[in-house]
């Protein structure tokens, strides 16, 4: 073997040391998904400078990211207890309710389908025209995404339009409000119904109980609708003509079908991980307690907030109290919960600095404003 030879089997050698074969499974795996991802780097970099065809490119990208990262707030315990039933019956139930409640919103609200969630200040003000990273930002979401980071979508996107950080700060202590009452909420319901549960949950499920899961998951999806449809139609005019609301729409329900054709994608895990989901009965009451707490916040105020951290913190209080309560053994041992607990609220923390870091680079003039809101 000549030198030039040894020399380059040497290199692969360290190479191969260096990265983890893991490394180069990944991106085996992932390449169509990253060939996607550039494509539509490429599509936000060509389409930002023409403001009528940017606001159109950003909603789509926003609409599949926003629905993909968030199905599993809303509709993650419902594919996950459903697995049994066929992805065009969930899809169609789900879909139909979507449809229901923007066109309310849109015929009551005289156009708007975010029910005057946009009409807060600071986001008052249809975008008139769009920095490149406006129309990227939702980009940065499919890949958080990919990686299974339940980040929210709410700062990830609304904060790239804040007109000043007075906006970003309402919505982040609204957020962390959202997140500490549902923990706390989560643990009192569970220790107090936990003997109940474990009393009338052993054997195979009544047949009322699917009634109420796809009750109870119907009414969290429309209520979180209300909440969250802010953070795709941002890039909309505010009052959308009939032509525009069917376009909005229609491809909002079509998302739907390929996310429930996906069985929610790799996001779901974060949902499958956690204790006792895939039961009806634990689903339908997560899904219960969490549309209530939505809806109180809905009712208290029209400034938009993170259901990505209401749920999380609904999901961490649940396993703190089935970790002390759940005699059945599906709770998972404090130690371990809390390491999952961790994991779930660093994701959060990584997406809402990126949301900040995306909020300084489109409007540098907020970084100075961050740091007077926060420390002055």
């Amino acid at each position: 073997m000549s030198q030039s030879e040894n020399s380059a089997s040497e290199s692969s050698s360290f190479l191969e040391q260096l990265i983890p074969s893991s490394f180069y499974t990944i991106i085996k795996e992932e390449r169509t998904f990253l060939a996607l991802i550039g494509f539509f780097f490429f599509i936000a970099g060509v389409t930002f400078p023409n403001a009528e065809i940017a606001k159109w490119v950003g909603f789509a990208l926003a609409g599949y990211s926003a629905i993909a990262n968030d199905s599993i707030q809303t509709i993650g315990t419902f594919i996950a207890s459903n697995e049994d039933k066929k992805w065009w019956v969930l899809w169609l139930f789900i879909g139909g309710i979507f449809l229901a409640t923007v066109s309310y919103s849109w015929y009551t609200y005289g156009g708007d389908v975010s029910y005057e969630r946009l009409a807060s200040k600071g986001f008052a003000e249809a975008p008139q025209s769009f920095t490149f990273l406006q129309i990227a930002a939702p980009i940065f979401l499919l890949l958080l995404t990919r990686m299974r980071m339940p980040v929210s979508t709410t700062f990830l996107l609304l904060s790239c339009f804040a007109a000043d950080v007075s906006a970003i700060g309402k919505v982040l202590t609204k957020s962390l409000s959202g997140y500490f009452l549902a923990f706390v909420v989560a643990i009192v319901v569970w220790i107090v119904l936990s003997r109940i549960i474990r009393k009338y949950t052993k054997g195979k499920p009544h047949p009322g109980w699917t009634v109420f899961q796809w009750i109870t998951s119907g009414t969290l999806w429309a209520v979180w609708i209300m909440q969250d449809a802010a953070n795709i139609a941002v890039y909309l005019p505010r009052s959308l003509s009939f032509g525009q609301f069917a376009a909005f729409a229609l491809y909002i329900f079509l998302g739907l079908g390929v996310l429930f054709y996906l069985r929610g994608d790799k996001i779901q895990r974060v949902v499958t991980e956690k204790s006792d989901v895939r039961d009806i009965r634990s689903a339908s009451i997560i899904d219960f307690v969490y549309a209530i707490i939505l809806y109180y916040f809905k009712i208290k105020s029209q400034i938009p907030m993170s259901t990505t951290w209401v749920f999380i913190g609904l999901l961490a209080g649940r396993e703190v109290a089935m970790s002390f309560t759940d005699a059945r053994g599906k709770g998972k041992p404090l130690k371990q919960s809390l390491k999952l607990i961790g994991k779930d609220a660093g994701y959060a923390l990584i997406g809402l600095a990126v949301s900040i870091a995306l909020a300084i680079a489109i409007n540098p003039e907020i970084e100075a404003e961050i740091w007077n809101y926060f420390f002055g």
